[in-house]
Order: C-alpha cells, then sequence, then structure tokens
C-alpha cells in the first residue's frame, strides 16, 4: 500500500487534470442519509446511462482502462496480472489476443464482472455496465469465477502477480474467496458499491440468485444494505486502506463519456459510510475519512479541520498542486475537535492526513 500512496501523491501533484471531471450540479440531488441517500444517488447514476452493449467494451477499455499510470506502455490494465511496483509478468494489448479458449496465464483477455453475471443471469444494462465490467485476463477471470471477495491465508491458487483464492479470513464468512493485490482493492469496493446503488431497485429479483441459494452469494436479500455485513465491512476496509486514485479518477471519466453516468464513491468516497454506518462497528467509525474540511472551496485564506473525538492524528502535511510541502504538523492540537490551516494563497492544495493506520488525501480549494 506504501507504493500506491506515494504513487497517488506524486501523480496527483502533476497537474489539476487529475481531479474528476464531475458535471456542474451532477451531484445536486443527493441530499439525504443512509439508504435514502443512496436510492437519490440510484437516481441520479441511472440517468443518462445508455447500454452500449457488450461488444463495445473492449473498445472503452482503449481509454477507460489503458496503463498510464505504472509502466505506461500503453497496455491493457488488467488488476490480475499488473505488478505496481516492477515488471509485469505479461501484458495485453488493446484490441489483440482476446478469448476464445485458454488454458494458463497469458492466454488471452475478457470482460470480467466484478458482481459475477451469473447472479442476475446476464441481464442488462448489468452486464454491459463498464463501471463494474473489466478488463482480465481470461484464465483468472475463470480462476475467480462467481467466489466473492475476502481475505485468503492459504490460497489454493496464486497468480502471476500475488491474487489469490481459497478459503476467507475476514469477519465470518468460511467460503472460497478471492483476493486481489492490494493495489487494487479499493477499486474493486467501490466498484461493488456502485452496483450495489445503481442496481438496488432489482437486486432481489425472482430471476436473480436467491440469497439463500449458495455460500458464494453476498446478496443479504434486501434492496437496501443489498450486501451481507462481512461483505460490506470487508468492503468498507478496503475503500479506506486503499484510497481512490488517478487510474479511477480517469476511469471513471472514461466511463462517464462512455455510457453516461458515473460512480460515486469515487466522486464522493465520503458517501460509503454516510450510507452504510449503521453496518459498521464503533471501531470502524475511526476511519479518517470522516475528517471534514469546510469552508471548502474557501474564499478566505484559511480552513477548518473537524476531526472527530474517536481519531487521533498524528501528522497532517499541505502540499501545493505541484507537489510542494509548504506546511506539516507531528501530533497536532486540537480545540474542541478542530484544527485550522492558515495562511493559504488562492489555489488548490492537496491536504495529507496521517495516523498510525491510515493515511487519507483530501483537496482544498482556496478561491
Amino acid at each position: 500500500m506504501i507504493f500506491k500512496k506515494l504513487l497517488l501523491l506524486s501523480t496527483l501533484f502533476v497537474t489539476i487534470s487529475v481531479f474528476s471531471q464531475i458535471p456542474n450540479g451532477y451531484y445536486d440531488t443527493a441530499t439525504g442519509s443512509g439508504y435514502t441517500l443512496k436510492t437519490q444517488l440510484k437516481a441520479i447514476i441511472s440517468n443518462g446511462h445508455i447500454d452500449q452493449g457488450y461488444g463495445a467494451l473492449y473498445n472503452a477499455y482503449v481509454t477507460s482502462d489503458n496503463d498510464s499510470f505504472y509502466e505506461n506502455d500503453n497496455t491493457v490494465l488488467d488488476m490480475y496480472s499488473e505488478n505496481p511496483a516492477g515488471a509485469d509478468p505479461y501484458n495485453y494489448s488493446h484490441n489483440g489476443r482476446t478469448c476464445g479458449n485458454y488454458n494458463s496465464e497469458n492466454d488471452c483477455y475478457n470482460r470480467e464482472h466484478i458482481f459475477p453475471q451469473g447472479f442476475f443471469n446476464s441481464q442488462v444494462p448489468m452486464r454491459t455496465d463498464i463501471h463494474h465490467v473489466v478488463p482480465s485476463d481470461g484464465y483468472v477471470n475463470g480462476i475467480r469465477g462467481s467466489f466473492p471477495f475476502g481475505e485468503v491465508s492459504n490460497p489454493d491458487y496464486t497468480t502471476n502477480n500475488g491474487s489469490k483464492r481459497g478459503p476467507n479470513t475476514f469477519d465470518t464468512h468460511s467460503g472460497t474467496v478471492f483476493e486481489p493485490i492490494d493495489e487494487f482493492k479499493g477499486d474493486i469496493a467501490r466498484m461493488l458499491l456502485y452496483f450495489a446503488t445503481r442496481y438496488e431497485d432489482v437486486v432481489t429479483d425472482a430471476t436473480w440468485d436467491s440469497h439463500d441459494a449458495s455460500v458464494n452469494n453476498p446478496l443479504n436479500g434486501t434492496n437496501d444494505q443489498v450486501y451481507e455485513d462481512w461483505y460490506i465491512k470487508l468492503l468498507y476496509k478496503w475503500h479506506t486502506d486503499d484510497p481512490v486514485s488517478q487510474r479511477e479518477i480517469t476511469r471513471n471519466d472514461a466511463a462517464y463519456t462512455f455510457q453516461g453516468n458515473r460512480n460515486p464513491f469515487i466522486d464522493h468516497p465520503e458517501y460509503v459510510q454516510t450510507i452504510w454506518g449503521s453496518v459498521l462497528s464503533v471501531e470502524t467509525f475511526s476511519s479518517l475519512e470522516q475528517v471534514s474540511i469546510y469552508p471548502n472551496p474557501s474564499t478566505i485564506n484559511k480552513v477548518t479541520l473537524r476531526i472527530p473525538s474517536s481519531i487521533t492524528i498524528k501528522r497532517i502535511k499541505v502540499y501545493s498542486i505541484l507537489g510542494k510541502e509548504i506546511q506539516s504538523l507531528n501530533n497536532p492540537t486540537l480545540a474542541n475537535n478542530k484544527l485550522e490551516i492558515s495562511n493559504l494563497k488562492q489555489g488548490i492544495y492537496l491536504v495529507k492526513i496521517s495516523n498510525d493506520q491510515q493515511n487519507i488525501t483530501k483537496k482544498i480549494v482556496v478561491q
């Protein structure tokens, strides 16, 4: 995870274009909390969603899933073959070696449904939704199958980039799961939370794989929470441990161009806790994601960080958009759970907030 945090900071500092191109007013009607907010988001991301068809995904991946972030070699960015810290075990070129048949890794790539399409019987637009349908090595896609995601200590299969399949060790679930490498856990969590929001009105349809049909099915049989408690906790853990990256921002913008809707949990990571907070433990609430900044944007030369009493902050660093460190505080002293950052000139800043367990980076705009 250290590599991704450093990569995230270094890439974010290059240019203002790193920030999502959210259309003006896109989330104006997202005013509620809990599952009310989730339903409001469902309406927002359903409006304008155009099914472009299954075949069009390969062409869309040229923009949405292009390796412009690691080797920067314009190959297919496959989460199951990417090695963020060194040479990839293999690569695929866009529009080449699509599956067909496969017998091992590096034979061909195809389209994986992060939420398995077998659960919804390949119905559209779920089957063709780029926000959860990604390019994947065909063999690894088959190895993962319809297993839910989880955490694995004793894998029965390990991919060439270190992803694992085996018995789950997270929380209460005891079935077989698939664990991607740390670099992409947050990406996958936000895809699954998008799915739970975009399709909340149909996840309990009789045509879907019912909640009790299989130990591999993480649905809980409701339209509001959607996933079982253990799965919500897992996804939230991955969401907070692996914050939104530039790769996800770029993918979200490309998906919006392709099919007309966005993943709200990339644009607004704080929505996850706002919606599913009732499922999460008190310890989970200690996430740095709860730190808020106001006013933001600011028309004055200072902002205030509001930090819940359950959170202990070890370090706060403020960077300019070009990556220059302009302020640093270790073990800051709070006044009424608040901390003021002042002497900010007009511009865009990144605030990196850290404790012993997490790092999170937030944007500040001073107008």
